[in-house]
């Protein structure tokens, strides 16, 4: 069982990163937090991994934070939630934000992150609200902000540093055009960050 890589960052997209470990290139499925503390290409990094087996594949799952990884553990261990899925929630809210929706019972919150219904955000909270209690969780950071469960707020984001632009570039982009106009699709809040 692989528990962290510490090696060369070769490669990063918003979604995964290569890390040479002594000429060994491992591909790990990283979350947008992960992706935005990442340094550039060719600096050593260490993530916390999650080495997935299943029956037909092999993946590794790569965190910046133990916090991070702690919480996508808990995740995965709800019936119905996946490795992806839930990779797709530490994308769309920070580690604390979530931790907090969770703790405070915000359905609309956990629910606002594409790919999570009704049933499945009431089963997270559920399952996870006395767990995190029991081990004495208490959230960092500030109350859950909406602005991060906007899906066409993450997406355009997630496109926007694929094609190269810096993390608070990408989110000043982003935002301004979202504040300008809040119902825009995907498609003209990357058009208008293209501008």
């Amino acid at each position: 069982m692989i528990a962290y890589l510490d090696g060369i960052l070769s490669y990063k997209e918003p979604t995964y990163a290569i890390i040479d470990v002594h000429g060994i290139g491992y591909a790990v499925h990283i979350s947008l937090q992960t992706y935005s503390v990442l340094p550039g290409g060719g600096d050593r990094i260490k993530l916390f991994i999650h080495h997935l087996f299943r029956e037909d594949n092999q993946a590794l799952y790569g965190f910046a934070h133990a916090d991070e990884k702690s919480l996508f553990l808990d995740l995965i261990g709800v019936s119905g939630v996946g490795p992806n899925t839930a990779l797709g929630m530490l994308s769309a809210m920070q580690p604390g934000d979530l931790r907090l929706a969770i703790l405070g019972e915000n359905v609309r919150a956990v629910q606002a992150i594409k790919g999570i219904g009704a049933k499945t955000a009431q089963r997270i909270i559920l399952e996870l609200r006395d767990k995190m209690k029991r081990a004495g969780v208490v959230p960092d950071g500030p109350t859950y902000r909406q602005q991060t469960a906007n899906p066409v707020r993450e997406e355009s984001l997630a496109a926007l540093m694929a094609l190269g632009f810096p993390k608070a570039t990408a989110e000043k982009s982003v935002d301004d055009a979202l504040k300008a106009e809040p119902n825009l699709t995907v498609e003209e809040v990357i058009r208008r960050a293209l501008r």
